[in-house]
């Protein structure tokens, strides 16, 4: 599996929005372009990259071509990103708290430089 391919895949918005209506059910070619602006070509070059990365299969059934989302190929991509989770997690109220009491502190330091005893020009 390459992850290069899978994350260059991953990277268009078009192709993301089809593999989320491929989690519902395998859909003909046509069905998956219908939501779409564009060409059917256009639809195929997208439906391509993303076979190619593993993340669907194509099989033709009669005369329709018919695309299935293949969610192992996710696996390797899921693996490297769950490996950054190692990390701690950001409290973001403890952040926010942090900021506020800085943002005070500094609001407070202007208000005894603008006391009068002098500091910035009036204005002209």
């Amino acid at each position: 599996m390459n992850l290069d391919a899978i994350f260059a895949a991953l990277a268009d918005p078009t192709r993301r929005a089809i593999l989320t209506m491929l989690l519902e059910d395998d859909m003909a070619v046509t069905d998956v372009a219908e939501p779409f602006a564009m060409s059917l070509a256009a639809i195929s070059k997208h439906l391509a990259v993303l076979a190619e990365a593993g993340l669907i299969s194509q099989e033709k059934r009669g005369r329709v071509k018919w695309c299935k989302l293949e969610p192992e190929a996710m696996r390797a991509a899921t693996v490297w990103i769950q490996g950054f989770g190692q990390f701690e997690p950001v409290d973001l109220d403890a952040f926010e708290r942090f900021l506020d009491a800085e943002l005070a502190r500094a609001e407070g330091r202007d208000e005894r430089a603008d006391d009068g005893r002098g500091g910035a020009e009036p204005a002209a």
